[in-house]
């Protein structure tokens, strides 16, 4: 059947069978040879068999479905013949190298998807994503056993810590991270309404508690000082900490009648910091956002809201993260596209620019690489993907 003929477009079509065709634990391209064909589960999704095999208990062979949760064994496994077929159909159409990953032909001016990595089980349920400026490693927390997990730059695993405790210096529901400029890698945490402070190794620092609501949002200014939103409060503090000798130094408290501020960035061109907002009150199901960005004498000097979006956008907006980009634009993370969108300039808002449409589930979190590439913590394939400018776009 033509795809020009059925009325689909072509890179429609291409897409659907990228997303069919690639294992969504693991981020592999199915295939006929033993360790990459795709198994059906008894709960009816689909994983390879390497991934049934990294699942299963070594000796009862007893897994949970990393999707659902629901029980089985991996003897209860069988071929999925229509994703064979299909492979059979495609032939060779398809290519398994790295930049397929979740990669679907982006339009002219954006960035397009180089390479994913984490997956189910590396990672559970990510909520923060940063990066290390002197090393360039990915710094992520999450709700595994050990809270925090370190990448190479190439998204190798490198070691994790953090455990899952009560203890004081246990991390209990990490939201967001940070990495100072001496490698100190921030954590708010709001089991125990906390601020935590560890060297890269591990070794927790320091414990910034009772003094928060609601720690939400962490971000490192370019002067090595810690920004913290405060959801419940609806405040933004500035820590100064002596990081090597795990003391508190000075607190300020920079905003205060804030709504249920969230995400936080700093550029660390122009010193602006950009504050994300949920107007609805925590617990509520709206869906309505803001971004204010503020100068580094904190002045409003930009704000738009999902309302204002929507009047310039054809599709809803919804805003769940806040950065910049290194020429000093705002970036944000569009959980109802998904997208990831330029907002521009503070004083040009909104000059709203499409950078990323194809390849996203729920996007959480960004982060730019010294190489310019991007970064994009996706909660819901556990993921990380890195994003860079096509060929030929300039930016």
């Amino acid at each position: 059947m033509g795809e020009e003929a059925a009325g689909v477009r072509p890179e429609l079509v291409r897409e659907a069978e990228v997303s069919l065709l690639e294992c969504k634990v693991c981020f592999e391209r199915f295939g006929h040879r033993q360790q990459r064909r795709p198994r059906n589960l008894p709960c009816g999704h689909v994983v390879c068999l390497a991934c049934v095999a990294a699942l299963a208990h070594p000796r009862s062979l007893a897994l949970e479905c990393p999707f659902c949760r629901r029980a089985c064994r991996a003897c209860d496994t069988s071929d999925c013949l229509p994703v064979l077929h299909l492979l059979e159909l495609l032939g060779s159409t398809l290519h398994a190298s790295p930049a397929a990953h979740s990669a679907a032909p982006c339009a002219p001016g954006v960035f397009t998807c180089h390479h994913a990595f984490g997956g189910w089980g590396t990672l559970v349920n990510p909520t923060g994503l940063a990066l290390c400026p002197k090393t360039g490693r990915v710094v992520v927390v999450h709700d595994g056993k050990r809270r925090v997990k370190i990448f190479d730059s190439g998204g190798g695993g490198a070691h994790q810590f953090g455990e899952k405790g009560d203890a004081a210096h246990d991390v209990k529901y990490p939201l967001d991270v940070a990495v100072t400029n001496n490698c100190h890698v921030v954590v708010t945490d709001a089991g125990d309404h906390s601020l935590k402070v560890f060297d890269f190794f591990g070794q927790i620092k320091l414990v910034v508690g009772k003094q928060f609501s609601l720690p939400w949002g962490v971000e490192i200014t370019p002067q090595n000082q810690v920004l913290v939103t405060d959801a419940e409060a609806g405040t933004l503090h500035l820590l100064e900490v002596d990081f090597p000798e795990g003391v508190l130094r000075r607190t300020e408290r920079l905003q205060a009648q804030l709504c249920n501020p969230r995400g936080v960035a700093v550029s660390w061109l122009t010193g602006a910091v950009a504050i994300l907002e949920h107007p609805w009150p925590l617990g509520t199901a709206g869906d309505n956002t803001r971004v204010k960005v503020f100068s580094p004498a904190m002045q409003l000097i930009g704000q738009v809201d999902s309302f204002g979006l929507n009047l310039l956008f054809p599709s809803k907006i919804t805003v769940s993260a806040v950065a910049f980009d290194h020429q000093g634009n705002v970036i944000v993370a569009d959980t109802s596209g998904p997208a990831i969108i330029c907002l521009g300039k503070p004083e040009e808002f909104p000059a709203l620019k499409p950078m990323v449409s194809h390849g996203l589930s729920r996007p959480v979190a960004l982060a730019f690489t010294k190489e310019n590439s991007l970064l994009v913590l996706d909660t819901a394939s556990h993921s990380i993907k890195v994003f860079k400018v096509m060929e030929g776009n300039g930016g």
